[in-house]
């Protein structure tokens, strides 16, 4: 159903009306037993101007508008009051389906046993004298200077000027809970006009207040059924026509009475009624499953599909046999085995406690056992699952992605539960290592050393030159290709858990360069102060001692300062045959140049045999170098631009083909 509108016939008990959408049709029903039975609402025999209204049930019915007004001054579209037993007033039309065009005002006196149309237009209406009276008002958008009034529940109308220029009727004001029979009504006269205010006494209708003999009674009934929600329902209206008050202490049922319970008295959930009355459990509706937790050796309450519905008022009859039934308790298979964190997340710390929690939806907890398998080699086993208590703990030692279990079991079956729990440890540092050269168009390995040591639920994220998005890996190794020659800096961060770090490194690429073997003698040793920055100074030193230009890179090697890579680039603007010839000559020079200063400072014996070609570079500068950089804190003054030229890397040493 939609647009429901409970306990719509103010004090009529268990009567509602709604809206329902079926076969793209949108279709009025009511129902007198609180949901168990619907039909669709007759439509009136005759119009307003008496005409006969061709219009048989089921293709054709009478539809309502269920619509709550936004404005507190204004009446919703459907209205009733308690202090005006069936008492129905609503904007509707007749037809197959409910239609916002050609819609006009209905009026039911009995709840909804049958209507009558009052006006073909739509209009306000309100209640006045606690129901005694109506007041009709043309809709706001159309100007009025009259009012109606009803005396008979809407069967006549008497016409009353309220101004005598046409208003736009905003909304009335008037006290529902006093005796005060002044009403006032707020518009204006045209849309450039200020507010007006019209008060309206209507006392000089009810003269007096009514008596006894100003009443009738009226029986309560739902297509001729007096039992209704289990009661016989005698209420007291006034007559048609009669002009006194009702005021607001007057009484209105004046017998109710209970009546035997029938099949149409009750209705359970997970039961379908038949056409018979008989109720039989829906397809979905496992009548074997207790309705609450259920022990062995315990009894429960098992419905047979009947249940006396809320606020029936029936007695006797059929109560006793549709009552529900005791049941002794069986034990049931476990099912609804569910497993999580105490805080639904899915990640947690190393060291830290994690709670989990495992409940079970369906089944005997007390003869059903438990086995909670936690992914690191550690598990635990219940034999009554009822003994869990708020939850279970658990410290995971190391970091990973683990695969936590529950296997729930007893003599009729079993249930299984499972999720992956990622346990986290702080990344503290992160180092990348990349060659300071690469060749154009061949793949470059690039390595994130993370300390310390790489999570299993770590990500890294790579950046290549000015790409802005990033290339994304589950592993600190990565491949890339650059094709463009220059200067390209690359950047990476580790994810793991909630912190993030970040390294980055450039490299210079060209299409071609030599790369030189350094050997150093260990005897330097005695000269480093054991700091990181050792290597970059010697990596300086050479490149402004050895080749002050900017076609060198010099790379020293981690660990003691024994070893180092130079990487001789070629000129700009060279052809490719010109820049090798070049090349190989600025090598073969600077070899045979240097080769007879190397022999004081080099230690031949850490070089194998074959290798005396690598040991290029006079170490004259170099021993100099040390000199002044420990003596005196730096031998030569290095350009911001040279510095910036002779970073240092951490590759392996390999001379480049």
């Amino acid at each position: 159903m939609i647009g429901l509108y409970e306990n719509f016939v103010g004090g009529v008990n268990g009567m509602l009306i709604a809206n329902k959408k079926e076969d793209n049709q949108m279709k009025t029903y009511i129902t007198y037993n609180k949901g168990q039975t619907w039909s669709l609402l007759p439509a009136p025999a005759k119009d307003t101007s008496g005409q006969d209204i061709s219009c048989s049930l089921p293709s054709c019915s009478l539809h309502l508008h269920l619509q709550m007004s936004e404005n507190p001054y204004t009446p919703d579209t459907i209205l009733t009051k308690h202090t005006a037993p069936g008492l129905i007033i609503a904007r509707g039309n007749v037809g197959p389906e409910l239609s916002f065009t050609h819609s006009g005002m209905f009026i039911s006196s009995d709840a909804g046993n049958t209507w009558r149309q009052v006006f073909e237009d739509e209009h306000s209406v309100w209640f006045l004298d606690h129901g005694g009276a109506l007041m009709a008002v043309t809709q706001a958008s159309v100007p009025t200077q009259h009012l109606w009034v009803s005396m008979d529940e809407g069967r006549h109308w008497d016409r009353f000027s309220f101004s005598s220029t046409p208003l736009f009727v905003d909304g009335v004001l008037m006290e529902p809970h006093t005796q005060n029979y002044i009403i006032t009504f707020f518009g204006h006269f045209s849309y450039l006009s200020d507010w007006q205010l019209v008060k309206i006494d209507y006392s000089a209708l009810l003269s007096r207040k009514c008596t006894e003999g100003d009443y009738q009674t009226w029986h309560l009934h739902s297509k001729g059924d007096v039992c209704v929600m289990g009661q016989r329902q005698v209420f007291m209206k006034r007559k048609p026509g009669v002009q006194c008050a009702i005021g607001p202490d007057s009484p209105r049922v004046i017998s109710a009475e209970s009546c035997i319970c029938t099949f149409y008295d009750f209705d359970d959930y997970g039961f379908e009624r038949q056409v018979s009355g008989k109720c039989v459990p829906a397809f979905w509706y496992d009548t074997h499953t207790p309705a609450h937790t259920c022990s062995q050796g315990h009894a429960y309450l098992k419905s047979i599909g009947y249940r006396r519905v809320h606020s029936n008022n029936c007695d006797e009859g059929l109560e006793e046999a549709l009552s529900p039934r005791q049941q002794q308790c069986e034990e049931t298979p476990p099912s609804g085995l569910q497993l999580q964190t105490s805080n639904t997340l899915l990640t947690a710390n190393v060291g830290t406690n994690v709670t989990f929690r495992v409940t079970l939806q369906h089944g005997d907890s007390m003869s059903t056992s438990l086995h909670l398998d936690f992914g690191d080699g550690i598990s635990l086993s219940y034999s009554n699952f009822s003994r869990l208590g708020t939850g279970i703990r658990h410290v995971y030692r190391t970091a990973g992605i683990f695969r936590v279990t529950a296997h729930a079991q007893n003599s009729q079956g079993s249930d299984f539960a499972s999720f992956y729990l990622h346990i986290t440890s702080p990344v503290e540092r992160i180092t990348l290592s990349a060659p300071l050269v690469a060749i154009k168009g061949r793949q470059t390995n690039l390595t994130a050393v993370v300390w310390p040591s790489q999570p299993v639920t770590a990500a890294f994220y790579w950046w290549f030159s000015n790409s802005t998005e990033p290339l994304i890996t589950l592993e600190g190794t990565v491949s890339h290709t650059f094709v463009q020659e220059g200067r390209h800096l690359v950047v990476v961060q580790v994810s793991a858990g909630s912190s993030v770090l970040q390294d980055s490194e450039t490299i210079t690429v060209t299409d071609f360069f030599r790369s030189l073997l350094l050997s150093f003698s260990p005897n330097l040793e005695e000269h480093n102060p054991s700091i990181t920055e050792w290597r970059q100074d010697m990596g300086r030193v050479v490149t402004v001692c050895v080749f002050p230009e900017e076609r060198l890179l010099v790379s020293v090697f981690p660990g003691s300062p024994t070893a180092a890579e130079l990487f001789i680039l070629p000129e700009k603007n060279y052809s490719k045959p010109r820049a090798e010839e070049q090349l190989d000559k600025v090598t073969h020079t600077h070899t045979h140049t240097h080769t007879h200063t190397l022999t004081p400072l080099v230690d031949s014996s850490a070089i194998p045999s074959g290798s005396a070609a690598l040991m290029l570079v006079s170490l004259a500068f170099v021993g100099l170098a040390v000199f002044f950089i420990y003596k005196f804190k730096r031998c030569t003054p290095v350009s911001e631009e040279q510095e910036s030229q002779a970073p240092v890397g951490t590759s392996s040493p390999k001379p480049d083909s």
